[in-house]
């Protein structure tokens, strides 16, 4: 059961048994239960999604939102913001990689970080599918496993290196029923977070790191979000 709790206490902030030390390849083996988080993710926020189902959408939205942002203890937004400054800065290489590992944040940071929260609360202020809250989050995490498995880490001392080479199949079996009915919205996802990693990739000079691989979830999150609106 090592894996399976390694991925919920990384992926989220649920309570999990006390894990001691983390053993090499403990985190590869953890990603084979990454969609698993997600769909714990998307149960509270299906449950919340009903209990405030009367309020107006808006103000249900805000509170989808800050939810959503508290499962994951803000993990994947502050990859976000950190990639912004990196990705975006028309600095070298080597100065974007320093830049991704600076704990400060810039303008790029604070105006990407703005939009992605706006744009996605007013995607969950339109009342989407308590279904869909369950599913996005497992299809997002099993798709984050396609871009660690084909791009290589960029920084060979980070986290986003010790995940590498996820367990995509057991993962596709698990998220299977959430892409089964929602096939579009994955097929959607999937395609923009390979695209997305492509691009930085190319920025970060062929690599990746745990930060953009924050990025590509947030960001998957407003894809899905934005095509099952699109749909509606």
């Amino acid at each position: 059961m090592r894996p399976l709790w390694l991925a919920v206490g990384f992926l989220t902030i649920f309570p999990v048994p006390r894990l001691g030390e983390v053993r090499d390849g403990e985190m590869k083996a953890a990603s084979a239960f990454y969609p698993v988080a997600g769909y714990l993710i998307g149960a509270v926020l299906a449950l919340m999604a009903w209990l405030t189902a009367a309020l107006p959408d808006g103000l249900q939205g805000a509170i989808l939102l800050a939810v959503w942002l508290a499962c994951t203890g803000l993990l994947h937004l502050d990859g976000l913001l950190d990639s912004a400054d990196a990705l975006l800065s028309m600095k070298p290489v080597a100065e974007r990689l320093r830049i991704l590992g600076d704990l400060h944040l810039g303008s790029f940071a604070f105006g990407v970080g703005f939009a992605v929260l706006l744009l996605k609360w007013q995607l969950l202020a339109s009342n989407p599918s308590p279904w869909l809250l369950l599913c996005l989050p497992a299809i997002v995490r099993f798709g984050l496993l396609l871009p660690m498995n084909r791009f290589p880490a960029a920084r060979p001392e980070g986290l986003g290196a010790r995940s590498r080479e996820g367990r995509v199949a057991p993962a596709f079996l698990l998220a299977l029923p959430a892409i089964f009915f929602f096939p579009w919205v994955a097929l959607a996802v999937v395609a923009a977070m390979l695209l997305l990693a492509y691009w930085a990739a190319n920025r970060l000079g062929g690599g990746i790191s745990g930060d953009v691989y924050g990025m590509l979830v947030e960001l998957g999150e407003v894809v899905g979000l934005l095509v099952f609106v699109a749909m509606l």
